[in-house]
């Protein structure tokens, strides 16, 4: 279990993070979605210790990041941003290999290489092994980020806005890769979306944020209806079910 605890954050006076408390369940997805300026990705970035905490706690398993040396928490935690720095001259087949780094420590094993081959086979990025990732599209190179992360083999993972720059189709493999891959090895993965409907049809847990504060925690089945949808996005909208899953419709 993620356990958060009275985490607030300021900038400028302006209240980012008000006083949030939340726990996160182990195992499955859990998906952070809310209207801009909600503070999602901020929160995230706290639970990867991208910046240090000023106001409150969070605990991995009971593990205080605080207190936990970098070379430890890089075993059991693995993230990627929205904004990655890694845009050097780095092949696609070397970045996934950079993601096995806390395990090899620079020695790469036969296992890495393994772990690595594996990846790019189910990420499908075989045919751009040996290229730069100044080489690739946008969503090409998401997907070669989003590999790395899941070469770390952690067991917990954060993705923040992993959509970004990829098309329907890919979009919609990535979560079912996320979803199978996190059951599969019993990971936590928590996911910043601003897609609902994808978040509505992968998620096992939701927590919906506003202003700065956790407005609503749940099921997607619980979460997901038209009048909740109307407090945080302040839109009308009809909830569908379909399939057994709830389908957002607020185009029209």
């Amino acid at each position: 279990m993620i356990t958060i605890k009275n985490v607030s954050h300021t900038i400028g006076g302006n209240r980012i993070l008000d006083n949030v408390s939340l726990d996160i369940p182990q195992g499955g997805i859990t998906a952070l979605i809310g209207p801009n300026g909600a503070g999602k990705s901020t929160l995230l970035s706290f639970m990867a210790r991208l910046q240090p905490l000023t106001q409150g706690s969070i605990c991995y398993g009971g593990r205080n990041i605080s207190d936990t040396p970098t070379a430890e928490l890089a075993k059991v935690l693995s993230i990627l941003t929205q904004e990655n720095s890694i845009m050097s001259r780095i092949s696609v087949r070397d970045l996934l290999m950079f993601g096995r780094y806390p395990h090899h420590q620079g020695r790469p094993s036969e296992n890495d290489r393994r772990i690595v081959a594996a990846a790019l086979e189910e990420f499908q990025l075989q045919s751009f092994a040996g290229r730069y990732l100044t080489e690739l599209s946008g969503g090409q190179r998401q997907r070669a980020m989003i590999a790395m992360v899941f070469c770390q083999q952690t067991d917990y993972v954060l993705l923040d806005e992993p959509l970004n720059n990829l098309d329907m189709y890919y979009a919609r493999s990535l979560m079912q890769q996320l979803s199978r891959l996190t059951k599969e090895y019993r990971r936590t993965t928590v996911v910043v979306l601003h897609d609902i409907n994808q978040a509505a049809a992968y998620a096992d847990h939701i927590v919906a944020m506003k202003n700065g504060k956790v407005a609503l925690t749940g099921t997607p089945e619980a979460v997901f209806t038209a009048e909740n949808i109307k407090h945080l996005f302040d839109m009308e909208v009809d909830v569908l079910d379909y399939q057994g899953k709830k389908l957002i419709v607020h185009h029209i």
